[in-house]
């Protein structure tokens, strides 16, 4: 029934009996009544406390914007949801050219939002009703709340509120920032007074700032000091993720062009486990709007069969966005909220008793903390496992192994897979705690014998140490230990499954040599990759500001990064060395950068293409088969979709994906 859904045109507020709302939602993704879409969350959760919101997704923007006025004026504000994964990064692969389909659009339609939405939506409705507070949420406004490289203008630029006419930001996980908001505008509380909620961004000018420049605020250096000076871009990135990532946060301003200053509140503390309960049990349908009908949209259907479990990644992978928009510290929904959306998942009625993942951001960080919190309260690393695994850290999978095996006593689940990303460094640690390396052990165990529809992606990213450490990712060495424990536990069970690596090229710190020794050992470890991407740079990400500015934000180093589009493709050459178009450009760049000596490691017992080199391009590339690729294989994108916007439905040299329910 179209009243199980937030209301989207005036027939459906006409349904329930309403004149007026008070929240009107934009959104840049189609409408999914789901707990992995952003402004499905935030309509429930302000839905569930008493207020009536309705949701225009999509709408259009050209002509007389006859979207933006069908519901008219809210009582309180419009919100803007640009979308689950950025725009432009949906829209573009790394090489700048348009993907084969919007995964969050009906039937991957590329023509349903504008680049960037978040500006061109409120510049609209600002125009439309001058006096309407308007919030902008998701990954796009929130990933832009400070001076940032933008990769598609290849430019940096100031706060998106200076090119957006909104009045405030809600960053990150919004629930409770939107509620809050809410209460205080309905209490008649002016926009612009509300100043001091936490985990908002505004501008002030200098003497409108709540208190003035305070001792414990952090000044950044301006937007045009940091145009004028990479450098100084580069040493206010490190108090942005520090702060993004503390549970005793400070203030952060910047001054932004204008005499303005960007006001940085501090973030709420993590959710609890109750809280986050509450957000995922409310009464999603868990479907496409109606309007969709016969229709299909990508993302959801890689996802419609999943159940996330936890909130937050204390990886702190340099070029991923997790802990700039959910933090790093670890919220976990109960077993019991966990078990209540898996026996909705298996009343749907396309459900074939086979749950496509159960995990999170990171599959196996359920359950895990600082032992001691006090201490967790002052760290300051972003990550909590590089450059080494902290002995604070409860590595524990016991409470995870409990989950699985509760979903798994449910009669109606055949098999639960884990499609998001395995840490594989937390599986083989071990901490003395003797009761968790146990647990790790048999994590393991079960992971690998219960949980893998045929094949198990990891991500060991790069096989240069030098370049695993500008990544934050372990080395080489411990996802050769890993491939070992797996083959093991596949001969022991008579298991004939796949291990399936991703790899980053044009990784900061990464030089064509780098990228022919990779090519080398994953030869010799009998791997063709497929699982494969070109470093994208995007806003707020450690690798991406060393990228941009050429030095690493926490030492100042110089670091080297393939910035033109042939250095990248040079670098990105070396995935391919088995198709025997590519043979040629690489034995060509080999001997370029004086490592002909790899030519026959890559190359033995293959021989050598008769066409020119300038031919290759003519010959069509060899298929290549897998042993075991026609395994049953279940996707999911619970972790893909974190992973410093990863897209879902391509191959990974595609693909940069949504951010799992991103605001």
């Amino acid at each position: 029934m179209l009243t199980d859904f937030l209301p989207t045109t005036k027939k459906e507020l006409e349904l329930r009996g309403w004149d007026t709302v008070d929240v009107i939602l934009f959104s840049g993704d189609a409408y999914v009544d789901h707990p992995s879409f952003g402004a499905a969350v935030i309509g429930r959760t302000l839905e569930a406390a008493g207020y009536r919101v309705a949701i225009v997704p999509q709408p259009d923007w050209h002509g007389d914007y006859r979207d933006f006025r069908k519901l008219g004026r809210p009582r309180l504000f419009f919100g803007i949801s640009p979308g689950c994964m950025d725009s432009m990064v949906n829209k573009y692969t790394a090489a700048r050219r348009l993907r084969s389909e919007d995964a969050y659009s009906p039937d991957g339609r590329h023509d349903l939002r504008p680049e960037y939405p978040t500006i061109v939506y409120s510049s609209i409705l600002r125009s439309l009703y001058p006096d309407v507070p308007i919030v902008l949420g998701g990954i796009e406004a929130s990933l832009r709340r400070l001076t940032h490289y933008d990769y598609w203008q290849d430019s940096l630029r100031p706060c998106i509120l200076c090119d957006a006419p909104a009045d405030i930001i809600s960053y990150g996980m919004g629930e409770k920032t939107i509620l809050q908001l809410a209460r205080r505008l309905a209490d008649g509380e002016r926009i612009s007074d509300i100043t001091d909620l936490p985990q908002t961004v505004f501008l002030a000018s200098a003497d409108q700032i709540p208190g003035g420049i305070r001792p414990d605020d952090i000044l950044l250096h301006s937007h045009e000091e940091c145009l004028s000076d990479k450098r100084a871009q580069a040493e206010n990135f490190r108090h942005i993720e520090e702060q993004s990532n503390m549970i005793h946060a400070r203030r952060l301003l910047q001054q932004a062009p204008g005499e303005r200053y960007v006001v940085v509140n501090p973030p709420y503390p993590p959710m609890t486990t109750e809280e986050l309960d509450a957000s995922f049990d409310l009464p999603y349908t868990r479907l496409p709007h109606p309007k969709y009908k016969d229709k299909r949209i990508p993302a959801y259907e890689m996802i419609k069969h999943s159940v996330n479990i936890h909130r937050g990644c204390f990886g702190g992978c340099a070029f991923c966005t997790i802990s700039a928009h959910q933090g790093k510290f670890i919220t976990c929904r109960s077993r019991e909220s966990i078990l209540r959306e898996v026996r909705q998942v298996t009343r749907m009625a396309d459900f074939k008793g086979y749950l496509s993942d159960l995990g999170g951001p990171s599959a196996n960080m359920y359950g895990m903390h600082g032992r001691n919190l006090k201490a967790c309260e002052k760290c300051r690393r972003p990550s909590c496992i590089h450059p080494q695994i902290c002995p604070n850290l409860d590595t524990s999978h016991q409470a995870l192994l409990d989950v699985y095996r509760a979903v798994d006593a449910l009669p109606e689940v055949k098999k639960s897979f884990i499609g998001s990303g395995v840490r594989y460094d937390l599986l083989l640690h071990r901490s003395n705690d003797e009761q968790a390396n146990r647990s790790a052990e048999e994590y393991t165990r079960e992971l690998i014998c219960r949980h893998v529809s045929g094949r198990l992606k990891v991500a060991p990213e790069h096989t240069s140490d030098r370049v695993l450490k500008l990544m934050r990712k372990p080395s080489f060495q411990l996802f050769r230990q890993f491939k070992q424990v797996f083959d093991r536990i596949n001969r022991e069970e008579g298991l004939r499954q796949q291990l399936i690596p991703y790899f980053i090229s044009s990784h900061p710190g990464c030089h064509e040599e780098d990228m022919a020794e990779l090519a080398v050992l994953t030869k010799q470890m009998d791997f063709q990759l497929e699982q494969v991407q070109d470093f994208t740079p995007t806003p707020m990400t450690t690798a991406t500001e060393t990228w941009y500015t050429g030095y690493d934000p926490y030492t100042l180093e110089p670091v080297f990064s393939a910035r033109s589009p042939r250095e990248k493709l040079a670098q990105r050459q070396y995935f391919f060395w088995y198709k025997p178009e590519q043979r040629p450009g690489i034995e060509q760049s080999l001997r370029r950068i004086g490592r002909a000596d790899l030519i026959s490691k890559l190359f033995s017992g293959t021989p050598s293409p008769l066409h020119h080199p300038q031919s290759a391009i003519h010959h069509q590339p060899s298929t290549i088969h897998h042993p075991q690729s026609t395994l049953h294989h279940q996707p999911s994108p619970t972790r893909d979709h974190h992973r410093a916007n990863r897209r879902p439905e391509e191959p990974r040299e595609e693909k940069r994906g949504r951010n799992r329910r991103h605001r």
